[in-house]
């Protein structure tokens, strides 16, 4: 019994833990849902709630009938939500631990409309980061920080989108998730981006490191010949 309960656990088949909220880490039926939200006490992901306030997404809101003509262009568009992204990516990853990845949803359900989804290499990188972010705020409005039982994007994200496909628009109960433009993400996960963006001391470390190398074959080569909207406090 054990063993079919555990295989069936955040499966369509699981009556008693929210599906939704196991693949997603988000339900739009919130606290009044049926069924049980297990929030997990440790995981490699955070989710910042509501956090990026997407200018499109907000007028889709007052305007759902998009009868208003668009203030922003899509270069605009683009531009707000590139420069968004790296404000966050850069000060998580310098301040908490190296980013596996970082996901911003486009949907505009209330459950999910907003969110910021950060998978750190190292689990014990997220824990210290919610804690610190909780008493952080961005752009005038205090984050809220959560960890997040999301692991695998490739299960929360909406299909039929990445195809084109979906009918349901922005309200989608799966992530619609917005792309950064490819100079930014060639940027961020760049390994010489990585290198310039760590400690000193590390690479202070690895310089020495180099060095001694660099010595010690000078040395044999003699002995053989005679050798970092920003976060705010």
């Amino acid at each position: 019994m054990a063993e079919y309960l555990a295989s069936i656990f955040g499966t369509e088949k699981d009556k008693v833990n929210c599906t939704f909220y196991f693949k997603i880490g988000a339900c739009r039926h919130g606290e009044t849902c049926t069924r049980i939200h297990n929030k997990p006490t440790f995981s490699q992901t955070i989710v910042l709630l509501s956090m990026y306030k997407s200018p499109a997404a907000t007028a889709a809101v007052l305007d759902p009938a998009g009868l208003g003509v668009s203030q922003y262009s899509d270069t605009e568009l683009q531009s707000h939500f590139d420069t968004f992204f790296e404000d966050v990516f850069v000060e998580v990853e310098d301040k908490y631990g190296e980013i596996d990845e970082m996901n911003v949803c486009d949907n505009l359900g209330d459950h999910l409309m907003g969110n910021v989804y950060i998978k750190f290499v190292k689990e014990s990188s997220a824990k210290p980061c919610v804690e610190a972010l909780n008493n952080r705020w961005y752009n005038g409005a205090p984050i809220k920080a959560e960890l997040s039982p999301v692991t695998d994007f490739r299960e929360a994200c909406c299909r039929q989108y990445e195809m084109g496909e979906c009918t349901r628009a922005g309200f989608c109960n799966f992530m619609h998730l917005k792309p950064i433009s490819k100079d930014l993400r060639r940027k961020l996960y760049g390994r010489k981006m990585k290198e310039m963006r760590r400690s000193p001391s590390v690479m202070s470390d690895a310089s020495s490191s180099a060095e001694k190398k660099k010595k010690k074959k000078k040395k044999k080569h003699k002995a053989n010949h005679k050798l970092s909207g920003r976060l705010y406090m």
